[in-house]
């Protein structure tokens, strides 16, 4: 079974119980906790924290979908026969709730979740029954008023009233009523059978994993607590019950499609098979027959790395030295590195991009962009030979280079310790890989440190999700940028047209970032009109007033609202400029919001736009300040 028809028979399966296809979301997220989106999951957290509405947006509680993913951490792994750092992700969701009124589109937990995971895999797949073994949740073993009471509390912690119970609804399904021995299910604890939340907090609870022949192949969540971590970063949680508990499932594409077509390994897959066989005669051999292994290593991490930056590109990423681009960045100049140490002369980007777009293109449109794709990577090849030019005179230097010197180099010039060992191995032949590990992960602990400071850390004052701030000062700053954030999306609307369309917002102290609907690069002059328009409304000194209304009627004043957000039934329309009651004349923008809003305009200062991006197909990206 070829990767195209798993795709299409997982999504087929599910769309005829009542599931809602939906498309991946980008690589891109909206999540600020992450900088890549990692889980099936990650598009619809606003749905099972009730920050969306599935009813009003799917026609159901109840979606399944094939999400690209990435992770960071196994960047340095990848070159095993397992580790990727792009893949996708099969998953069916329910987000709890009632039915819509005609009785349709009823959210599921657990006993549909199994008996529809066991049936897609022996019925649909074909697999043997006797191949299949299963694990669930056996509980927190120890009790955690103790615990609590000691004030000692492990990574796993779990804090809350009593002691989480062992998961018995899951095993008596499996057991009961699909029918495997007892034998056949495991109970594990929360280092196996515990997921979430991803970022700091949001819904997480135990977990049933799905095995054939002892290798996992699917993960069935069941949503049933929220969760809020203990420390940034740390694994142990505030738990709270969710009234109406959810199912979220991931199955792995790469690791199905070598179970299903019989190979030992992933990049022996279609999935990357015809990317390998294209690069095994770009890249030459290397020079002494006992070196074959690393030669088929080289082979796939240069595969992982290829796939995955075209991917990245496509979704509006673009390499930088900070956050998402900077992995990025990290992908492409480890593939220029090993251009020059193995010294292959073909054109590895173009080879990627026609095999991406061959082999995805009718999954993922996107990136059959070839064009701009390879604009992207060009451009960053030809960055990465004049940063090598000038690190080559930097490293000429030194006598002899530290762990400390080598970081330095390679966060100024971008050269890898691999390719100093090439360039100059007598000036680094004291210095190994875990000297200059040990200085990357101590610039890591700095840089987030100084990240959670930037954002407050536990210390925030003000944080909507949209605004976050973490001083009195602060709170003023992103309050005028919000209302002018208000603003620009009126103006783009006057220049752009009504294609405009919000698509999500952050705001910190620092600017204001904007994505919205549109399908070109701004024009220089449309811009210019767009921060014009802005300045003008903040001189004109316009009033900013709100009324409360019924939602049903507030949507008739004309008022624009992000489609992704779940309203209550009363809601708050800001008016700037016009008259406190939105029936009575036009204003420059009308807007569902909450708050906080400046009195007036003139308060905001002066508006000015500081970049524009692509964050993925359709989609652009505007950060603006305020002086």
């Amino acid at each position: 079974m070829n990767s195209k028809e798993i795709r299409g028979k997982f999504l087929n399966f599910f769309e005829e119980r009542g599931h809602k296809i939906v498309p991946s979301s980008l690589l891109i997220p909206d999540d600020p906790s992450v900088l890549l989106t990692t889980a099936g999951m990650q598009q619809f957290k606003p749905y099972y924290i009730g920050k969306a509405d599935p009813l009003r947006d799917f026609k159901s509680r109840n979606a399944a979908s094939v999400q690209k993913c990435f992770r960071t951490s196994d960047i340095d792994s990848v070159g095993d026969e397992t580790h990727l750092t792009f893949f996708e992700m099969l998953g069916n969701f329910s987000f709890g709730g009632p039915a819509n009124l005609d009785g349709s589109g009823a959210s599921y937990f657990k006993k549909e979740a199994i008996h529809w995971a066991y049936e897609f895999i022996v019925d649909v797949l074909g697999i043997a029954r006797e191949r299949i073994t299963v694990s669930v949740f056996g509980g927190d073993p120890s009790p955690l008023k103790e615990r609590e009471a000691s004030g000692s509390f492990t990574n796993h912690s779990f804090k809350g009233e009593g002691q989480v119970s062992r998961d018995a609804e899951s095993f008596n399904i499996w057991h009961k009523e699909i029918g495997l021995p007892e034998d056949k299910i495991k109970e594990h604890g929360r280092e196996d059978n515990w997921w979430g939340p991803t970022g700091n907090e949001g819904p997480c609870g135990p977990t049933t994993e799905i095995y054939v022949d002892d290798v996992e192949i699917w993960n069935l969540v069941f949503n049933e607590y929220y969760g809020k971590r203990l420390e940034i970063g740390g694994d142990g949680l505030e738990l709270e019950k969710i009234s109406s508990p959810g199912v979220d499932t991931g199955m792995g594409l790469e690791r199905l499609a070598v179970m299903m077509q019989g190979v030992p390994n992933v990049f022996e897959t279609d999935l990357f098979y015809p990317l390998i066989f294209k690069l095994r005669e770009a890249v030459p051999k290397l020079p002494h027959e006992t070196q074959s292994v690393l030669h088929k290593k080289v082979l796939k991490i240069l595969a992982d790395h290829l796939r995955a930056s075209v991917f990245l590109v496509a979704d509006g990423l673009r390499p930088s030295n900070k956050e998402a681009g900077y992995i990025l960045r990290r992908l492409l100049r480890r593939i220029l590195v090993y251009g020059i140490k193995y010294d292959i002369h073909a054109d590895l980007f173009s080879i990627a991009v026609d095999f991406v777009k061959e082999n995805y293109g009718e999954w993922y449109p996107e990136v059959k962009k070839t064009k701009e794709i390879l604009e992207i990577l060009f451009g960053e090849k030809d960055k990465f030979e004049k940063a090598l030019a000038l690190g080559v005179k930097e490293i000429e230097k030194y006598d002899r280079i530290t762990a400390k010197d080598a970081f330095y180099i390679y966060e100024t010039f971008g050269l890898p310790f691999e390719l100093l060992q090439e360039l100059v191995p007598d000036k680094v032949k004291n210095l190994n890989k875990a000297d200059f590990d040990a200085e990357f992960q101590k610039h890591q602990e700095i840089s987030r440190a100084g990240q959670e400071k930037k954002f407050g850390g536990h210390g925030l004052i003000l944080d909507t999700g949209e605004l976050k701030a973490s001083t009195p000062e602060e709170v003023e700053k992103v309050t005028r940028l919000h209302t002018a954030t208000h603003l620009l999306q009126a103006a783009l609307r006057r220049v752009l047209g009504s294609e405009v369309k919000q698509m999500g917002s952050d705001i910190t102290a620092e600017r204001t970032r904007f994505d919205f609907s549109f399908s070109r690069k701004l024009t220089d002059e449309e811009i210019k009109k767009v921060e014009d328009l802005v300045n003008e409304a903040i001189q004109k000194d316009l009033p900013v007033t709100y009324q409360e209304l019924p939602i049903e009627e507030a949507k008739k004043t004309g008022a624009l609202y992000f489609f992704k957000e779940k309203y209550p039934d009363k809601v708050k329309v800001y008016s700037i400029g016009g008259n406190s009651s939105v029936s009575s004349e036009p204003a420059f923008s009308r807007e569902f919001c909450g708050g906080p809003h400046v009195a007036n305009t003139f308060k905001i200062g002066k508006f000015k736009i500081s970049k524009q991006e692509a964050v993925g197909a359709g989609v652009r990206r505007i950060r603006g300040v305020v002086d």
